[in-house]
Protein backbone atom coordinates (compact mmCIF):
# COMPACT_ATOMS: atom_id res chain seq x y z
CA UNK A 1 0.00 0.00 0.00
CA UNK A 2 1.36 3.37 -0.55
CA UNK A 3 1.97 5.56 2.41
CA UNK A 4 -1.46 8.09 1.55
CA UNK A 5 -3.23 4.72 1.82
CA UNK A 6 -1.56 3.73 5.11
CA UNK A 7 -2.02 6.81 6.61
CA UNK A 8 -5.61 7.64 6.10
CA UNK A 9 -6.58 3.72 7.05
CA UNK A 10 -4.59 4.82 10.37
CA UNK A 11 -6.62 8.00 10.71
CA UNK A 12 -10.02 5.90 10.50
CA UNK A 13 -8.64 3.90 13.16
CA UNK A 14 -7.48 6.30 15.51
CA UNK A 15 -10.53 8.26 14.83
CA UNK A 16 -12.68 4.96 15.79
CA UNK A 17 -10.22 4.83 19.43
CA UNK A 18 -11.46 8.22 20.53
CA UNK A 19 -14.48 9.03 22.98
CA UNK A 20 -16.20 11.78 21.23
CA UNK A 21 -19.69 13.43 22.19
CA UNK A 22 -22.02 12.02 19.94
CA UNK A 23 -23.23 15.35 18.73
CA UNK A 24 -19.17 16.09 17.61
CA UNK A 25 -19.31 13.05 15.30
CA UNK A 26 -20.86 12.48 12.05
CA UNK A 27 -24.52 11.19 11.59
CA UNK A 28 -23.79 9.89 8.02
CA UNK A 29 -20.89 8.89 6.10
CA UNK A 30 -21.08 8.98 1.70
CA UNK A 31 -19.00 6.96 0.26
CA UNK A 32 -18.38 7.14 -3.59
CA UNK A 33 -16.45 4.35 -5.66
CA UNK A 34 -14.57 7.48 -7.83
CA UNK A 35 -14.56 10.93 -7.60
CA UNK A 36 -15.92 10.78 -11.19
CA UNK A 37 -19.23 9.62 -9.24
CA UNK A 38 -19.57 13.03 -7.33
CA UNK A 39 -21.42 14.38 -9.35
CA UNK A 40 -24.53 11.92 -9.49
CA UNK A 41 -23.35 11.39 -5.55
CA UNK A 42 -23.50 15.06 -4.07
CA UNK A 43 -25.63 16.62 -6.75
CA UNK A 44 -24.33 19.08 -9.52
CA UNK A 45 -25.27 22.76 -10.95
CA UNK A 46 -25.80 20.71 -14.47
CA UNK A 47 -27.15 17.54 -13.31
CA UNK A 48 -30.47 16.59 -10.75
CA UNK A 49 -29.93 17.71 -7.12
CA UNK A 50 -27.98 15.10 -4.79
CA UNK A 51 -27.19 14.12 -1.72
CA UNK A 52 -25.42 16.94 -0.52
CA UNK A 53 -28.35 19.19 -2.23
CA UNK A 54 -30.63 17.22 0.40
CA UNK A 55 -28.55 16.93 3.82
CA UNK A 56 -27.74 20.81 3.28
CA UNK A 57 -30.25 23.02 1.73
CA UNK A 58 -33.38 21.05 2.34
CA UNK A 59 -32.42 19.45 6.35
CA UNK A 60 -29.35 21.73 7.95
CA UNK A 61 -26.86 19.58 7.57
CA UNK A 62 -23.24 20.56 7.75
CA UNK A 63 -20.20 18.42 6.07
CA UNK A 64 -17.33 17.71 8.43
CA UNK A 65 -13.28 18.08 7.20
CA UNK A 66 -11.88 17.98 10.17
CA UNK A 67 -12.76 15.71 12.88
CA UNK A 68 -11.54 18.00 15.69
CA UNK A 69 -13.12 21.07 14.84
CA UNK A 70 -16.99 19.70 13.92
CA UNK A 71 -19.30 21.86 12.47
CA UNK A 72 -21.85 23.90 14.95
CA UNK A 73 -24.78 22.55 13.17
CA UNK A 74 -26.16 19.05 15.34
CA UNK A 75 -26.28 16.95 12.09
CA UNK A 76 -23.65 16.01 9.90
CA UNK A 77 -22.32 14.21 7.52
CA UNK A 78 -18.29 13.04 6.19
CA UNK A 79 -17.27 12.13 2.18
CA UNK A 80 -14.73 10.01 1.10
CA UNK A 81 -13.91 7.88 -2.34
CA UNK A 82 -13.91 4.58 -1.06
CA UNK A 83 -12.71 1.79 -4.51
CA UNK A 84 -13.96 -1.70 -3.96
CA UNK A 85 -11.77 -3.18 -6.45
CA UNK A 86 -9.18 -0.65 -6.21
CA UNK A 87 -8.64 0.00 -2.48
CA UNK A 88 -10.51 -3.11 -0.98
CA UNK A 89 -8.17 -1.98 2.29
CA UNK A 90 -9.35 1.00 2.70
CA UNK A 91 -12.87 0.01 2.29
CA UNK A 92 -12.62 -2.28 4.64
CA UNK A 93 -11.23 -0.07 7.58
CA UNK A 94 -13.85 2.28 6.69
CA UNK A 95 -16.80 0.44 7.25
CA UNK A 96 -15.81 -1.65 9.91
CA UNK A 97 -15.10 1.66 11.88
CA UNK A 98 -18.26 3.67 10.89
CA UNK A 99 -20.17 2.31 13.91
CA UNK A 100 -17.19 3.29 16.55
CA UNK A 101 -16.16 6.83 14.68
CA UNK A 102 -19.86 7.39 15.18
CA UNK A 103 -21.61 6.95 11.94
CA UNK A 104 -25.41 6.00 12.25
CA UNK A 105 -25.73 5.36 8.65
CA UNK A 106 -23.96 5.15 5.63
CA UNK A 107 -25.06 6.00 2.06
CA UNK A 108 -22.73 3.84 -0.29
CA UNK A 109 -22.72 4.45 -3.97
CA UNK A 110 -20.98 2.87 -7.47
CA UNK A 111 -21.34 2.61 -11.04
CA UNK A 112 -20.28 0.01 -13.60
CA UNK A 113 -21.94 -3.45 -14.20
CA UNK A 114 -19.79 -4.76 -10.71
CA UNK A 115 -20.93 -2.11 -8.18
CA UNK A 116 -19.89 -3.72 -5.02
CA UNK A 117 -18.92 -0.84 -2.78
CA UNK A 118 -22.65 -0.74 -1.07
CA UNK A 119 -23.06 -4.01 -0.88
CA UNK A 120 -19.69 -4.82 0.73
CA UNK A 121 -19.85 -1.59 2.65
CA UNK A 122 -23.31 -3.09 3.75
CA UNK A 123 -22.17 -6.78 4.77
CA UNK A 124 -18.51 -5.07 7.04
CA UNK A 125 -20.49 -1.94 8.21
CA UNK A 126 -23.16 -4.50 9.81
CA UNK A 127 -25.61 -3.80 11.88
CA UNK A 128 -25.07 -0.19 10.61
CA UNK A 129 -27.99 0.60 7.61
CA UNK A 130 -26.52 1.61 4.27
CA UNK A 131 -28.64 2.92 1.34
CA UNK A 132 -27.18 2.09 -1.85
CA UNK A 133 -26.83 4.17 -4.63
CA UNK A 134 -26.50 2.83 -8.17
CA UNK A 135 -24.35 5.62 -9.70
CA UNK A 136 -25.94 4.18 -13.37
CA UNK A 137 -28.55 2.30 -14.45
CA UNK A 138 -26.23 -0.80 -15.51
CA UNK A 139 -25.49 -0.76 -11.57
CA UNK A 140 -28.79 -1.39 -10.44
CA UNK A 141 -28.68 -5.30 -10.59
CA UNK A 142 -25.06 -5.54 -8.87
CA UNK A 143 -26.62 -3.43 -5.59
CA UNK A 144 -30.13 -4.73 -5.26
CA UNK A 145 -28.59 -8.06 -5.68
CA UNK A 146 -27.68 -9.26 -1.72
CA UNK A 147 -28.99 -12.45 -0.61
CA UNK A 148 -31.13 -13.32 2.51
CA UNK A 149 -29.89 -11.99 5.71
CA UNK A 150 -27.36 -9.11 4.03
CA UNK A 151 -30.03 -6.14 3.94
CA UNK A 152 -29.33 -3.80 1.93
CA UNK A 153 -31.66 -0.62 1.40
CA UNK A 154 -31.36 0.89 -2.18
CA UNK A 155 -32.67 3.34 -4.22
CA UNK A 156 -33.36 4.10 -8.21
CA UNK A 157 -30.42 4.61 -10.38
CA UNK A 158 -28.71 7.79 -9.41
CA UNK A 159 -31.28 9.19 -7.16
CA UNK A 160 -28.55 9.65 -3.98
CA UNK A 161 -30.58 12.98 -3.08
CA UNK A 162 -33.61 10.22 -2.12
CA UNK A 163 -30.75 8.33 -0.22
CA UNK A 164 -30.12 11.31 1.98
CA UNK A 165 -33.83 11.45 2.52
CA UNK A 166 -33.82 7.75 3.58
CA UNK A 167 -30.62 8.51 6.08
CA UNK A 168 -32.48 11.20 7.10
CA UNK A 169 -35.68 9.25 8.08
CA UNK A 170 -33.98 6.53 9.59
CA UNK A 171 -31.99 9.06 12.19
CA UNK A 172 -35.23 10.94 12.85
CA UNK A 173 -36.60 8.43 14.46
CA UNK A 174 -34.08 9.16 17.37
CA UNK A 175 -34.17 13.34 16.93
CA UNK A 176 -37.14 14.94 16.75
CA UNK A 177 -35.76 17.96 15.18
CA UNK A 178 -34.79 15.89 12.40
CA UNK A 179 -38.25 14.61 12.26
CA UNK A 180 -39.79 17.97 12.39
CA UNK A 181 -37.34 19.04 9.08
CA UNK A 182 -38.51 16.44 7.27
CA UNK A 183 -41.97 17.30 7.95
CA UNK A 184 -41.83 20.59 6.32
CA UNK A 185 -39.63 19.68 3.82
CA UNK A 186 -42.61 17.40 2.69
CA UNK A 187 -45.03 20.10 3.34
CA UNK A 188 -43.39 22.19 1.41
CA UNK A 189 -43.43 19.39 -1.61
CA UNK A 190 -47.56 19.03 -0.96
CA UNK A 191 -47.63 23.29 -1.07
CA UNK A 192 -45.66 23.64 -4.85
CA UNK A 193 -47.70 20.69 -6.34
CA UNK A 194 -50.86 22.91 -4.69
CA UNK A 195 -49.52 25.69 -6.28
CA UNK A 196 -48.41 24.59 -9.31
CA UNK A 197 -52.16 22.90 -9.60
CA UNK A 198 -54.04 25.96 -9.18
CA UNK A 199 -51.42 28.17 -11.73
CA UNK A 200 -52.48 25.26 -14.77
CA UNK A 201 -56.19 25.49 -13.98
CA UNK A 202 -56.56 29.23 -13.55
CA UNK A 203 -53.91 30.68 -16.50
CA UNK A 204 -55.13 27.11 -18.40
CA UNK A 205 -53.27 25.12 -20.47
CA UNK A 206 -51.76 27.44 -23.01
CA UNK A 207 -51.01 30.28 -20.37
CA UNK A 208 -48.91 27.85 -18.49
CA UNK A 209 -46.63 26.86 -20.89
CA UNK A 210 -45.94 29.98 -21.68
CA UNK A 211 -45.06 30.87 -18.66
CA UNK A 212 -43.54 27.60 -17.46
CA UNK A 213 -41.20 27.96 -20.55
Amino acid sequence: MTDELDDLIDDLHAEAQRDRPDEDTPDVGIVMGSDSDLDVMMGSETGRPGAYDALVDELGFAEVTDYDDPPEERFTFETYVVSAHRTPELMYAYAETAEARGIDVVIAGAGGKSADLPNMTASIAYPVPVVGVPVQEKSVDSVIGMPQGAPLTAVDAGKSFNAALSAAQILAREHTELRDRLVDYHEGLKGDVARTSRDLHELGTPGFKERRD
